[in-house]
């Protein structure tokens, strides 16, 4: 088992990223959005918690509870991992608010 995980949402950018990582890294796909507010939270609910600093009551949908399993499986034993947003998420930020691109620890490239 190699100690390093990555998480990224789509499968084909998961195999990309593996073959640039190398062996020391295990890279998996979660296929998008695993966690939502609540579809339905319930009469005079608003899916976050209003007195306690309005943290997410977030909920696992049933179609995407195999790939946290998987991820979850994964994950036990591990030393580090990693999630990253996709490009797309990140052309979306308001401008100004960019970040430095993170490098590759093995090759350093851009992640």
């Amino acid at each position: 088992m190699t100690a390093n995980l990555v998480i990224v949402e789509s499968p084909a950018k998961a195999k990309t990223i593996e073959r640039y990582l190398g062996s020391g890294y295990t890279v998996l796909a979660s296929y998008g959005h695993v966690r939502d507010l609540p579809e339905n939270p319930g009469k005079g609910q608003l899916g976050v918690d209003v007195d306690g600093d309005f943290a997410p009551d977030y909920e696992i949908p049933a179609d995407r509870r195999r790939q946290v399993s998987a991820i979850e499986k994964a994950g036990r034993g591990r030393t580090a991992s990693s999630s990253r947003r996709t490009s797309t998420v990140k052309a979306r930020r308001s401008p100004g608010t960019s970040r430095k691109p993170r490098t590759c620890p093995r090759n350093g490239r851009a992640a």
